[in-house]
């Protein structure tokens, strides 16, 4: 059975980072029901859910993606590129003790946040970002390399994380809203989409993918597809620069 590993929004999410776009007041009241409509979203689905301890003093805590990235059988510990962020790596550590993974973890001068992690079949492709630097870029290499994955970087400037500009479709195709790209040449096959919001999608099975209810015009091309698209309401995770993608782990089967 797939797990996802999620964490419920801090009182706190308010006060969250931004960095690559103005701060908006936060309702934290429709956060929540934004986030447990996002985890029902899973459950629905089968996926095992599970809750890693609350950090109510971690604002950002809510966006686990960017503390441990899974490869196969092993989960890679992030060692966050925001010194503020770097209290919420303990909690997540102690969830991971309870999905049978083996585990590794970035550490000094290395910084890794998953967010700039992007898995296209057996290549990974990483943004070399203001969170995420070159020592730490070499050693995920070092962890994946002997496991048959390729690290490929890729600079990212006009974002916060590789995966706030791009994702992948279930047959590879990486999506974007080309203005927040740094090169997509980068990608292989990469393709451009409408609306900003439209880049991050969660591949949910073969032909099924989650993505944000604010690109209705990008949901419409991916139906053209042939993908079953499930539209959720992100608006509050967004104003702090969060997107469908790191509000979750996923383990899958």
């Amino acid at each position: 059975m797939s797990r996802l590993l999620v964490r419920r929004p801090s009182p706190r999410l308010a006060d969250g980072e931004v960095t690559h776009i103005g701060r908006t007041s936060v309702d934290a009241g429709l956060a929540q029901r934004q986030w447990e409509a996002y985890v029902d979203v899973f459950r629905s689905r089968g996926w095992q859910i599970q809750e890693i301890a609350p950090a109510d003093d971690q604002p950002d805590g809510v966006f686990v993606e960017d503390a441990v990235v899974v490869f196969d059988d092993l989960a890679v510990l992030c060692r966050a590129g925001a010194p503020s962020r770097r209290g919420e790596a303990a909690s997540v550590r102690d969830a991971l003790a309870d999905t049978g993974l083996q585990t590794a973890e970035i550490v000094a001068p290395g910084t890794l946040d998953g967010g700039d992690v992007l898995k296209v079949g057996r290549t990974v492709y990483v943004g070399a970002s203001a969170r995420t630097n070159a020592d730490g870029i070499a050693q995920l290499t070092a962890l994946l390399a002997p496991r048959g994955w390729s690290v490929v970087a890729v600079p990212v400037e006009r974002v916060l994380h590789l995966k706030s500009g791009v994702t992948a479709l279930p047959d590879g195709t990486v999506v974007g809203y080309e203005p927040l790209v740094d090169d997509p040449s980068a990608f292989p096959v990469f393709e451009a989409v409408p609306e900003e919001h439209g880049t991050a999608v969660v591949v949910l099975g073969p032909t099924e993918v989650l993505m944000s209810a604010d690109a209705p015009e990008t949901a419409e091309r991916y139906a053209a597809r042939g993908l079953t698209v499930v539209a959720t309401p992100i608006t509050e995770f967004e104003k702090l620069e969060g997107c469908v993608t790191c509000l979750s782990v996923r383990i899958r089967d």
